[in-house]
Order: structure tokens, then C-alpha cells, then sequence
């Protein structure tokens, strides 16, 4: 008898667990559900959507979807549709692949005032995330602060400066492009607490700044050391090479007539959010480093804002009958194994690091525990699911219904641009009905 797999989320990581069950060769059907109607996680809903080159990793996603021993079911959300001691009676094998949904928290005060918005929402927003759909950021501000010193941090702050000639070929949603240009903002502040040769970005990520249309790179000279130094590994302190390399050429340019500026301010550590219930500003500190720790010097000063994007990390909050740590903030494991019968793989087994290839190595870790731990079915699977869907009448999107969203959603794009996205699931399902009508 087959072994039957289900894995709880359709992002990277949990196709990367089909993909290596399918290389396996094993006698497994593979089920794979998300609580979105749409597959493939932050790729869509991440991912900035003027890098549409890295989006192309769905090619491979899909190839894995119409494998015909794998089955989608979109718009089923664990917890809510079942429960994970359902799926651990259906199924012989439970993978999490739910990643990292939630923002990090600034603890400073005033952070929760209408206005401190943080990256992974913001992201959602401007990628059509049904989630982030009414978010309705306040961009009427000349001036934006984005916390942060990695790479969504640099995507928020290009995104906001970006002419829309630059965002032509963008998946931008097309109400997000009007509230962007229509927007006062001219200065966007990246804020690190820490310096440059410390800042998490990649060479790459950090160049494209050097090449904006309207925008320019604004770097204080003095914050630049003339070299990198600290015990790095050889490849970080290449990486660190290379970054420095690039902030100096922008220490040396001008605004030279550019209407907008992204500003890479380090040494600087937010203390207080101002304002009455709305942001006003932020308050900063100025910081030293010292064995390799920010700390505070005493001197501060405002920026007067009406957004404030916390981009510093992503949480992952408690999810019913789902194990937990506290201390790594994970879904609690050994290994990647959670408890008899259920894995995890991605983000919530290690936290959010890495890139879209780093969550292979767990995928395949995960495939090879499940035929180490299972040596054949023995739960009834597949069927016995779409039967317990059926009787609570849960609208579930198999993967040919996605991919007539995904067909709508191209032939609706903009000149140029690849689509224009559905970003409520009620427009989605209303597609499909009247599709099949």
C-alpha cells in the first residue's frame, strides 16, 4: 500500500519535500494543501515584484504539481478545514511547510501606532497577498522609514523609488502602483543599528540601488571604514568586500537633480515611535559597534514620518496543536522531526535564513525520514480527506483550477507587465464559479 504524505503548505520548502519523494522512487502519493488558493508562498507573495527572474523557480513547482502522484488543494487552511489529528489519522506522514507569516517585533515604544507597518504585511501588500489586500498603507509622507539593513529592507525602500517605467515588467498590482506614484515620498531612510560592513544585504540587491532612474543612493562617507575587518569566513568577507566597494561609489555621488533618495543610514537605533495614535516620526540613536554589538552613545535625533516598516525579521506565532519553541521561535523538533508520523521542513524548522534553495537540503532531509520511519501505508489517505472536505463542505482549488486563475490573471496584465494579480480570494473563487457556469 502506498505511503501516503501530506504536506501543510506551498511554498518552497514543501515542494522541495515532493520533489524529493518523487526523485526517491517510492510507492507514495503526495498531497499538498495551503490555506491560500494560489501555490507557491512567498514566491508569489514575497518575492519583490520587480524580480521576475527569480519567480521562474515556479517552473520547476509545477512540474512537481502535475506529477501525477501529487494532488493540490488550494483554500484549505489547517485549523480551520481540519485539524492536525485529523490529518495524522488520514495520513501516514504530516509535513509542515507553513514558513514564517509574521513580523518580528521592534520593542520600542510606540510601535503600536497606526502607521508601524511591519515588512512581511507591507510585502504582502504591494505583492497582492490576500491577506494584506485592505492594508492601505499612509504613504501621504515625504519621507519613509525602513528598518532594517538586509535584503527586504532594500526591496521596500526600491520599490517605493522606482519610477513606473522601472516597474513596467513588475507583477505589481495595479492599485498599489497608483497609491506608490501618486505618494509625496521622496526619501525613503534605511535604518541599521549596526554598520556597513555588518548589513545583510547581497552585492547584488545592493547594486540595482546604484542604478536607479530617479532615485540616488545617498551614503555618509564617514560611516564607511576604509576596510572590512572582524573574523569573517572567507566567503563573508568577500561578500563584505564587495558591499563596501559599492557604498563607496555611492558616498561619492551627488542627488545630481534626482527627484527621490534612499538614504543608508547606519549607526542609528530606533528608540521611540512619536506621535499621538499616528506616526509622526521616529526617534533615533546613534549607536557605536563594539564586539560586534550595537550600543547606544547618548546622542539622538527625529525623522519626521508618517510609515515606519519594520523589516527586520520574520515570527512565526503559535498555531493550535502545533508544538512550539519558545526559545527559536520554530516549531518545536529534533531534526526536523516534530512527533511519530509528523515533519517539519523550511522556516519553521530553522528560522528565516537563507535563500529559496536553501529549504532543498530540508526537503530532502524530510523525504528520507518519512521512508526511514514508514515502511509502507497504512492510513487511508487521499480519499478519506476529500470525503471529510465534502461533508464540511470545504471549497477546496485543485491545480488545474489554479492555473485558470493564473491565465486570467495573465491576460489581464498591464502592457508589459506578466499580470495583474487577483488579490482576494473571493475574486478568485468568483472566477472559477462563473468560469464553470
Amino acid at each position: 500500500m502506498s505511503i501516503s504524505i501530506v504536506i501543510v503548505g506551498s511554498g518552497p520548502s514543501g515542494f522541495y519535500v515532493a520533489e524529493a519523494l518523487i526523485k526517491s522512487e517510492a510507492d507514495v502519493t503526495i498531497d499538498i494543501i495551503d490555506r491560500l488558493p494560489t501555490p507557491y508562498g512567498l514566491i508569489r507573495g514575497g518575492v519583490a515584484p520587480d524580480h521576475q527572474s527569480t519567480k521562474r523557480v515556479t517552473r520547476a513547482y509545477e512540474r512537481t504539481a502535475l506529477n501525477e502522484k501529487v494532488r493540490y488543494y488550494g483554500n484549505v487552511e489547517l485549523g480551520r478545514d481540519i485539524s492536525l489529528d485529523e490529518l495524522r489519522a488520514t495520513y501516514d506522514a504530516v509535513v509542515l511547510t507553513i514558513g514564517m507569516p509574521g513580523d518580528s517585533k521592534l520593542m520600542v515604544r510606540g510601535e503600536e501606532k497606526t502607521g508601524v507597518i511591519g515588512s512581511a504585511a507591507f510585502v504582502g501588500w504591494y505583492n497582492g497577498h490576500p491577506d494584506f489586500s485592505r492594508l492601505a498603507p499612509d504613504l501621504n509622507s515625504k519621507n519613509v522609514v525602513v528598518i532594517g539593513n538586509g535584503n527586504v529592507a532594500v526591496d521596500i525602500a526600491r520599490v517605493l523609488v522606482k519610477t513606473p517605467k522601472e516597474m513596467t515588467e513588475a507583477d505589481l498590482p495595479q492599485h498599489v502602483s497608483n497609491a506608490i506614484q501618486a505618494s509625496p515620498i521622496t526619501d525613503v531612510y534605511m535604518v541599521g543599528r549596526r554598520g556597513p560592513v555588518e548589513a545583510k544585504f547581497t552585492n547584488v540587491e545592493l547594486r540595482e540601488m546604484g542604478n536607479l532612474e530617479n532615485a540616488a543612493a545617498i551614503v555618509d562617507p564617514s560611516d564607511l571604514p576604509e576596510e572590512v575587518t572582524g573574523d569573517w569566513s572567507n566567503r563573508d568577507r568577500r561578500l563584505r568586500e564587495r558591499n563596501l566597494e559599492s557604498l563607496k561609489g555611492f558616498a561619492a555621488e551627488t542627488r545630481d537633480g534626482k527627484r527621490k533618495a534612499v538614504h543608508f543610514t547606519f549607526y542609528a537605533k530606533p528608540v521611540e515611535i512619536l506621535g499621538d495614535e499616528k506616526v509622526t516620526g521616529i526617534r533615533l540613536e546613534k549607536t557605536t559597534v563594539i564586539d560586534g554589538r550595537a550600543q547606544g552613545t547618548g546622542e539622538f535625533w527625529d525623522i519626521e514620518c508618517s510609515l515606519v516598516i519594520p523589516a527586520i525579521g520574520y515570527a512565526l506565532e503559535p498555531v493550535q496543536d502545533i508544538p512550539f519553541d519558545e526559545n527559536t521561535g520554530t516549531i518545536r523538533n529534533v531534526d526536523g522531526r516534530v512527533e511519530e508520523g509528523v515533519y517539519v521542513a523550511g522556516w519553521a524548522k530553522r528560522g528565516p535564513t537563507g535563500v529559496i534553495g536553501t529549504n532543498k537540503p530540508d526537503g530532502k532531509a524530510a523525504a528520507e525520514q518519512i521512508l526511514e520511519d514508514i515502511g509502507s501505508g497504512t492510513k487511508p489517505g487521499r480519499d478519506s480527506f476529500e470525503a471529510r472536505l465534502k461533508s464540511r463542505e470545504v471549497r477546496w482549488i485543485d491545480f488545474a483550477a489554479w492555473q485558470q486563475i493564473d491565465a486570467a490573471e495573465i491576460a489581464n496584465a498591464p502592457t508589459g507587465s506578466p499580470r495583474e494579480k487577483f488579490v482576494t480570494t473571493e475574486d478568485m473563487l468568483s472566477l472559477l464559479s462563473n468560469s464553470s457556469s
